[in-house]
């Protein structure tokens, strides 16, 4: 596979920034930003092919299933950032969504030489992580060809795993097979061959959208507001309080009261001051209806 690297889009030479060591600060700056300009256009070309992986995603994880992010260095990095950060904001359980990074933790950050060429390495994971068919298997490689992520997917087909394939090449070899291919073609980068820039960007940004808008469909958010949030601190229990206050029109004091009562769960509140209910009656209402407060409220009424 080395001999096709020359002819893959995320490793051309950008004709634009060939002077690029020539240039000042500013420029290099500027140049920077006119090329990450791209970047959402290139997103909005693949929206129906991420909407159709929410759909996959959702489906799953009504039905006990799990979402894997696995990828190799930039890509397995940003797939554990998009991980790690929706317990927090959607008070998820921590083995819900999980990032996986070829070559384990440490690999987070200081590259482990070699994890990422070795299919059978992701083969590996797949099975180290207990993958099954109820599962989806997300594999993020920015050249579309990083033989550790092609392990994985293939792995998780076999295992029955639902599978998408992330990448930033139109002709991507590890959508082979996988339910959903997200081929986000951003183009040369302005430093041939850092995928960590442009690519790295798109990336984020289609990992933002299957998390949050998978969230968003299972109930997690009102309206705009992140009320499965957990108020594991300062900042987050101030957060709860103002949650609470904009959907039930509540003074300060009254949010954090409600809040206390609620041991800090704003959806719990917001029940209880929008239906009468007591923390128990709440509770049961969001249970009855996974959590989807609109449903809960029609269902009390």
């Amino acid at each position: 596979m080395q001999e096709h690297l020359h002819a893959l889009m995320t490793e051309k030479k950008n004709e634009n920034s060939r002077d690029l060591d020539r240039l000042s600060v500013r420029a290099i700056v500027q140049m920077m930003n006119d090329e990450d300009k791209k970047v959402p256009y290139a997103v909005e070309r693949v929206l129906d092919q991420v909407s159709e992986s929410v759909e996959i995603i959702v489906a799953a994880l009504e039905n006990e299933g799990r979402l894997f992010y696995f990828g190799a260095g930039t890509s397995g990095r940003l797939g554990i950032l998009d991980a790690s950060e929706c317990p927090p904001t959607f008070g998820t359980d921590p083995e819900l969504v999980q990032g996986v990074i070829a070559g384990g933790p440490s690999a987070m950050v200081r590259a482990v030489e070699g994890a990422e060429d070795s299919m059978e390495l992701g083969r590996e994971d797949v099975r180290l992580h207990g993958i099954t068919s109820q599962d989806v298997v997300v594999g993020i490689a920015a050249s579309g060809r990083t033989p550790y992520v092609m392990g994985v997917l293939k792995e998780a087909q076999l295992i029955g795993a639902r599978t998408i394939a992330v990448s930033c090449n139109e002709k991507a070899t590890i959508n082979e097979g996988v339910d959903v291919a997200i081929n986000v073609v951003v183009g040369p980068e302005v430093l041939t061959g850092s995928t960590r820039l442009k690519a790295g960007t798109a990336q984020k940004l289609v990992l933002n959208m299957l998390t949050t808008a998978t969230m968003i469909r299972m109930g997690k958010v009102y309206g705009n507001l992140m009320v499965n949030v957990q108020a594991t601190n300062h900042k987050l229990k101030e957060r709860v309080k103002r949650i609470i206050m904009e959907v039930t029109g509540v003074s300060y004091d009254e949010a954090e009261k409600l809040s206390v009562l609620a041991d800090g769960d704003a959806k719990t509140a917001i029940l209880m001051r929008l239906t009468g209910t007591s923390r128990e009656e709440a509770n049961r209402l969001l249970k009855l209806t996974k959590g989807r407060i609109r449903e809960a409220i029609q269902q009390y009424g």
